[in-house]
């Protein structure tokens, strides 16, 4: 049996909403860097290298995860190292310039959608007086948080923190540490719930949360295994959550 809670930090990718894979290379942000640029480098290229930054942009990500205290790129640094890094000089000024709304627009997924159960589990959290944080990975959290806003959700949460505003990325234990600074809850206190082990039940365990709780998503099947770093608990989408919680509330 998990210990009750005084607080839920939760990611947002797999656990608050399904986030599908984006396409290599929106036609809408080609067209977008395509007038940024005036046509100094070709739409075809725009997309070519898009598509291969973004790749090159997923490899450091999961080179850094392996670290014990992973960092976050910048907006600018992102596009300059992955995507722009042999247009012309001034091309690759104008996208660095404009280099966080570009990642906004990157970032940002039409497809997203709240999983099952969430909106039930974050307002039996809430209504029993449980302080609530996102801690997420992300090239632009703003995004995400206008996402959340606009499900009606935001207004539930304490506190968000996002990788590329904070600094660092999961499975940096800082990130689940700060949210629970900002949010008053010494982190032994809190749940962490994600869906990934390699990120999100390390960070926990790192960080020294009271329960790790996995919900499954179709990427925690795709990543490598930890076996040194198992769950407190596993469950498949917010309904389990409400479970767990109602359990650990009630003793």
């Amino acid at each position: 049996m998990l210990p009750a809670p005084r607080a839920l930090l939760l990611d947002f990718g797999g656990v608050l909403a399904d986030a599908p894979s984006p396409p290599p290379a929106p036609p809408g942000l080609v067209d977008r860097l395509l007038h940024l640029v005036g046509g100094a480098v070709p739409a075809e290229r725009i997309a070519q290298d898009l598509a291969e930054g973004a790749r090159a942009y997923e490899r450091w990500r999961d080179s850094v995860g392996n670290g014990e205290h992973p960092v976050e790129l910048r907006h600018a640094q992102m596009w300059n190292d992955f995507v722009t890094r042999d247009w012309p000089q001034e091309a690759r000024q104008a996208v660095e310039r404009s280099a966080t709304p570009l990642s906004y627009a990157l970032t940002w997924r039409d497809e997203w959608a709240v999983r099952p159960g969430i909106p039930e589990a974050l307002r039996l959290a809430a209504d029993a007086g449980l302080p609530l944080a996102v801690v997420s990975n992300t090239l632009c959290g703003a995004a995400i948080h206008d996402f959340l806003t606009a499900v009606g959700l935001s207004g539930l949460f304490t506190a968000e923190f996002y990788s590329d505003e904070a600094g660092v990325r999961k499975p940096n234990p800082e990130l689940a540490r700060l949210a629970a600074q900002a949010i008053g809850v010494p982190v032994g206190g809190c749940w962490f719930v994600g869906d990934s082990v390699h990120r999100d039940i390390t960070c926990a365990r790192r960080a020294g949360t009271g329960a790790a709780v996995l919900m499954r998503s179709p990427r925690t099947d795709r990543e490598r295994p930890v076996p040194d770093c198992p769950p407190d608990a596993t469950i498949e989408d917010g309904h389990g959550l409400v479970e767990l919680l109602t359990a650990a509330l009630s003793r």
